[in-house]
């Protein structure tokens, strides 16, 4: 075979097309091979028959094998779906060529132009199934070898754009380097086509190339004019990109990839980060691919206190503008990170260059995303119609934490392939469009465990990737607008101004309105008389009754007879807080002084949105309400009964264990300190006015938003989140705490040990790092003279965190029966009640080596199938026995075929972890910043109804109105962060019993004569942590079900 590749120059020439790395050897190389076999590149489809008729040795025929098998399926029509459509595709990236490739499938002439001359980013992209799929269906293994070899999904950009240019070269894609699309070049005249604005001057053919298709995937810089796009925003975000050279070494490869890690849910890997370092993360990500990639998000005050930001500008662009960081300072600070998360098993870290010869580190702002508010157009000018489409990120800015950006990318371009094809059918412009806005809707909600299962089946047709499909979601006559047959303004960029997530509802249309509600809620109560929305209310009754009604179980009113208003006003706050969900707006005392009316009317707007459909009879509503803040209210629960269970664990554990700390429900001030008449106008922090939209309320203080806040990193504090030091008095979270110096010596963990999720072998923890000094340049490496079997203590936030969750049953409930004493039955009892699963019946070892066997036959029939070895379906007993298998013994060392699988399969696990934390981080982000949008607006308007302004009563009503609509918005943004924040304790819960699982089977995969005293006393001090946060999963799910069941009853047509 060897021979005929010598002798054969094609050959040859097809063989250095497979095995190019650089831009400019594919081309070369693919010309070399055109001009071999007599053919003229770029002539579409035509010149992939007449390359393959003539390259029909065995390694070219493998490879046209899945091509046609690809161009075999029926949407295609043998490549004549598109005859005599003409496109134009704009970039080369991954999204760029992928739709190019598509196009061409169809038969379309395809004309690709690309600004740049050379693919140089390093930056490595997760893979979703069904990318991978399709990848491998287009030849992946064929161009790169090490393909999706590893045991996390993913490739390089550069690589990826390498191997879909070779497909897109084969299948007659006419491709221009060095060419900038500046815009379009409407016809002049009837008869005339559209044609492209091009710089520099480009080839006189491709000056006068014309065409009725652009796809435009150039990025998300630039837009097409007509298209609007819209701004989403959240919280500063500063991500960090860094690619060290992989010289593929044997302890490189043997180094864990990190699938992703969130302070969000890990908080101890990133204490023990800061501590060592003084680097401040929110997350970290590491690839092993062409390069070591790590991708993290950083803190802004982390990187001004480290120099690698000179001066904190509030300007982003400026911030983070060449002139502002030093790159010597950035380069230390990623190296540092990618050592202690690497335990420094990398060994010394060179940087990659950059296309421009520097070190491939860069700090980026993904504060804003975009996202274009259409994903298609029609313009028509003299008869002459184009049809407009966008992928990529010029669609929708991917939030890289996410790993969506190649699969929702990929999805664009086939959903704009098939854009393509219904417009060559004839399909009229309405219709085409109408049917492209309808799938543009479900790309944002596209997840691997949403699309169908069977990613073998995927095609062009949008009904073989989305279930549940309607194509008629959105109606032609809502998609006039984009069918443009005038000129139009330039692309607009709109922000997403209130982003409320989900709809305010039950808003209140006046205080007539609310008025009228609560004199309804509250008639027939014996001296109760609400006549107006501030003295009427003085008394308390009034409130006491509202309360009442909405939960008739909490008192009787013959009980509110000899109660002053003071009392009887924070009775109810107190109770509509615990038991309703509605947090304090304003103080008791300031509801009876009267003192506050703006805000006693924006309090009981909040009655009325969550509970404006109840009726008006008494003990109607139930414990869970559809218009309940029931999220509000579930956390409200869980706090409170946190405060009972530290109380608790606080009695049983020794002093030694566990030195004081201030419990975050503690009052700031001593207890007898009252309120005052205006204490909710003034932050219990800065002292400052605070405006009711503004108005946060904690442990019975109001304070700023902007000043509830951690002192070190200034995140938003959360409930049950946050400690208040006793020494400095300053608000801090969890992971920033001071500590004293007995807890410091306790949690001084090594990386090996700090939560990290890792697969390996060895799970025997092993010894710290040594701290880095940035400016010195030192990397963290693992201290050879720490002992290998330690114990590992948990600090003093840790351990209050580990506890704020537990749910302590109500004092009628049956108490749950002591754990038994003996290690072996603990460990047995914790470990079935682990999600990894235990107790499976033991599969016998010939059970095993059958399977293994028969896999192996399967994988091996040929060498190409065995490149593209998927993973073993398993059902889910299965895979829990093989995973306990793999992880408490050696055994599975004998079956790799399994062992790939099983890490493979957790190292998804741990990616969807990671991936649905950073959602929630980033629409935490974005809540944060609509609420700080609505304060500010919501300022203006209480400035102008509290001023004594001339202004006339109709025009003061209509601000009442629009406060109160804001003052909804705010609720509704306030109550979906409750729902995240749940999720969040889930994670947390999650992720903590992992690591103990984990840190349990290092003890007992011992042999017990091998064990110490130390080790058997930190075994047990694992399992009962271990047990208590099973306990506590699994308070929390029976709770969220009861919520559920409640929630379930009180819908319309259930009750009665």
């Amino acid at each position: 075979m060897a021979s005929t590749i010598s002798t054969n120059p094609a050959h040859a020439h097809f063989e250095s097309f497979l095995q190019a790395q650089l831009c400019q050897d594919v081309l070369s190389s693919f010309q070399g091979l055109c001009g071999a076999l007599g053919v003229e590149p770029g002539g579409g489809l035509s010149q992939y028959h007449k390359v393959k008729a003539q390259l029909n040795y065995w390694n070219a025929k493998s490879l046209w094998a899945k091509l046609d098998k690809r161009a075999s399926q029926p949407v295609y029509q043998q490549g004549r779906a598109c005859t005599g459509t003409k496109c134009l595709v704009v970039g080369a990236g991954p999204c760029g060529l992928r739709a190019a490739v598509e196009l061409a499938m169809l038969g379309a002439r395809v004309v690709l132009v690309e600004k740049r001359t050379k693919f140089s980013r390093h930056n490595v992209l997760h893979l979703w199934p069904f990318t991978i799929h399709d990848l491998r269906a287009l030849g992946a293994k064929k161009f790169y070898g090490r393909f999706c070899t590893g045991s996390l999904d993913h490739i390089s950009i550069r690589q990826l754009q390498l191997l879909l240019l070779k497909v897109a070269l084969l299948l007659g894609v006419e491709i221009h380097w060095g060419i900038t699309f500046t815009g379009l070049q409407p016809p002049p005249k009837k008869g005339s086509g559209w044609r492209a604005q091009l710089q520099p001057s480009p080839p006189a053919q491709l000056a006068k190339y014309e065409f009725d298709v652009l796809i435009s995937a150039a990025g998300g810089k630039f837009v097409p004019e007509g298209f609007t796009v819209r701004e989403m925003r959240g919280k500063l975000a500063i991500g960090i990109t860094a690619n060290f050279v992989n010289g593929r070494t044997v302890e490189e490869t043997q180094v864990p990839e990190i699938s992703g890690v969130a302070r969000i849910y890990n908080q101890s890997f990133f204490q023990s980060l800061l501590k060592a370092t003084g680097i401040d993360l929110e997350n970290i990500v590491y690839y092993k691919d062409d390069t070591h990639y790590f991708v993290m998000t950083a803190k802004k005050q982390c990187l001004l206190r480290l120099g690698v930001l000179h001066k904190d500008w509030p300007d982003t662009e400026r911030l983070l503008g060449s002139a502002n960081v030093v790159p010597e300072a950035l380069q230390r600070f990623a190296r540092a990170a990618a050592d202690f998360a690497t335990h420094g098993k990398l060994g010394k870290l060179e940087f990659a260059r950059d296309a421009h010869g520097r070190p491939d580190v860069s700090a980026f702002d993904f504060t804003s995303m975009m996202r274009a508010e259409s994903s298609a157009r029609v313009q028509e000018r003299h008869g002459t119609r184009l049809l407009l489409g966008l992928v990529g990120d010029c669609l929708v800015e991917p939030f890289w934490p996410l790993g969506t950006g190649v699969a929702r990318g990929f999805l664009a371009a086939f959903d704009a392939a098939w854009m393509v094809k219904r417009w060559a059918e004839g399909a009229g412009p309405l219709e085409v469009l109408a049917e492209r806005e309808s799938l543009y809707q479900l790309l944002s909600q596209t997840s691997p465990e949403n699309m169908h299962r069977n990613v073998a089946q995927y095609g062009l047709d949008p009904a073989t990737r989305y279930p549940n499909l309607n194509l008629r979601a959105v109606t032609p006559s809502q998609v006039r607008d984009l069918y443009d047959m005038e000129a139009k303004e330039p692309v607009q960029r709109m922000s997403d101004e209130t982003d409320s997530g989900k709809a305010a509802t039950g808003a209140v249309g006046s205080q007539e309105e609310l008025l009228r509600w609560c004199q309804e809620q509250t008639a027939g109560y014996p001296g109760v008389h609400v006549t107006d929305l501030s003295s009427s209310w003085a008394d308390g009754l009034a409130l006491c009754a509202l309360v009442h009604r909405l939960r008739p179980a909490l008192l009787e009113p013959s009980e509110l007879q000899g109660m002053g208003a003071l009392e009887a006003t924070s009775w109810a706050l107190k109770m509509a807080e615990h038991e309703l969900g509605i947090t304090p707006v304003l103080s008791a005392q300031a509801m009876v002084a009267g003192s506050d009316p703006l805000g006693l009317i924006a309090y009981l707007s909040h009655f009325h949105s969550a509970f404006k459909s109840v009726p008006h009879n008494p003990g109607s509503v139930s414990q869970g309400s559809p218009g309940t803040a029931s999220a509000v209210l579930f956390l409200g629960k869980l706090q409170r009964t946190l405060q009972r269970t530290r109380t608790q664990v606080k009695a049983e554990t020794p002093s030694t264990e566990e030195p004081p700390v201030p419990k975050p429900d503690e009052p700031m001030t001593p207890p007898s300190q009252q309120q005052d008449a205006s204490a909710e106008d003034l932050c219990a922090l800065c002292g400052q006015h605070l405006y009711i939209l503004e108005r946060l309320c904690a442990d019975g203080r109001f304070f700023h938003r902007s000043c509830f806040r951690c002192h070190i990193c200034e995140a938003t504090l959360w409930p049950g989140g946050y400690r208040q030091h006793p020494g400095d008095g300053y608000l801090y979270c969890l992971q920033h705490l001071p500590q004293t110096g007995h807890e410091e010596d306790s949690s001084d963990r090594g990386p090996e040990s700090q939560d990290l999720p890792m697969s390996s072998e060895n799970n025997t923890p092993s010894g710290p790092a040594t701290p880095v000094d940035l400016h010195q340049g030192t990397s963290p490496v693992p201290n050879p003279i720490q002992p290998t079997r330690r114990l590992i203590r948990l600090s003093s936030p840790e351990r209050q965190r580990l506890s704020s969750l537990h749910l302590t049953p109500d004092p009628e409930m049956e108490p749950p029966p002591k754990p038994p004493r003996s290690c072996s039955t603990l460990a047995h009892q914790a470990l079935e009640a682990s999600f990894k699963g235990w107790g499976m019946p033991v599969q016998s070892p010939q059970v095993l080596e059958a399977m293994e066997m028969g896999e192996e036959e399967r994988s091996s029939s040929s060498e190409e199938e065995t490149e593209e070895e998927e993973d073993v379906p398993l059902d889910s007993d299965m895979e829990h026995f093989l995973r306990n298998l793999a992880e408490n013994s050696g055994t599975m060392n004998n079956y790799p075929t399994w062992r790939r699988t099983l890490l493979r399969r957790a190292k998804e696990e741990e990616m969807k972890r990671f991936c649905k934390a950073q959602a929630i981080q980033r629409r935490l982000n974005e809540i944060e910043a609509a609420l700080r949008e609505l304060e500010a607006r919501g300022t203006e308007l209480e400035l102008a109804l509290r001023s004594q302004s001339s202004s006339p009563e109709k025009q003061k009503a209509l601000w009442v109105e629009q406060l109160l609509q804001l003052v909804q918005k705010k609720n509704s943004l306030v109550a979906e962060e409750a729902e995240l924040m749940i999720t969040v304790q889930e994670l947390n819960l999650e992720e903590k019993q992992w690591q103990l699982d984990q840190e349990l089977r290092t003890y007992m995969n011992r042999e017990e004569t091998l064990k110490t005293a130390a080790d058997r006393q930190a075994e047990d001090q694992v399992l009962r942590k271990l047990l208590d946060v099973v306990n506590q999963r699994d308070a929390l799910i029976r709770l969220q079900e009861e919520r559920r069941l409640s929630e379930l009853a009180s819908e319309p047509g259930v009750q009665g």
